[in-house]
């Protein structure tokens, strides 16, 4: 049993113009591959999904930004609670809006989100943590994570954000100072 334990409810979510405002992570962690008889090894990134616990496919950790915490904070709780894993913020991907069927209250009617996405570098993965009883974890290529990804605004996080970044060279901008 995990000594952590996940924040639930929303009395804390902070929300803007509308929006409630979310923190996630794409976890990612680099695998050798060996090619031509193990002659020549080249190092393959796999993202981290889960699965969801609302219906078929396979997400990032997120959920949302509360008052007492910085994005940061809150995308690193998301992944400890949902995913089981640690590691390092290198990267800020960008904000993402949709809209939920599920997240709408009094202060977003219409469901209406906005995430702010980022690379997290896993350094440790968890024996035990929080939601460990609902979410399963898979390592995946890129290709298998767009093919499996359940939301098209993540999708659009790992093309247009994650994966522009691994092939620009995965340059870190993250900055403590940054909220």
């Amino acid at each position: 049993m995990s000594d952590l334990v996940a924040r639930t409810g929303r009395h804390q979510q902070r929300y803007e113009e509308g929006y409630r405002l979310i923190a996630g992570c794409i976890p990612f962690r680099f695998r050798n591959m060996e090619q031509n008889g193990g002659d020549t090894s080249e190092k393959i990134v796999e993202v981290l999904m889960i699965n969801s616990t609302s219906g078929p496919g396979l997400l990032f950790p997120k959920g949302g930004w509360e008052n007492d915490e910085t994005v940061k904070e809150a995308a690193v709780r998301e992944a400890i609670e949902e995913a089981g894993v640690r590691g390092d913020l290198v990267h800020f991907l960008g904000y993402y809006p949709f809209k939920s069927k599920t997240l709408r209250d009094e202060f977003s009617p219409e469901g209406l989100c906005k995430a702010a996405m980022f690379a997290l570098f896993v350094k440790e993965e968890l024996d035990c943590w929080p939601e460990q009883s609902r979410r399963k974890r898979s390592w995946l290529t890129i290709p298998e994570a767009i093919e499996c990804c359940r939301h098209p605004w993540m999708r659009k996080a790992l093309e247009e954000g994650f994966l522009k970044w691994h092939e620009g060279g995965m340059v870190s901008t993250i900055n403590d100072d940054d909220d």
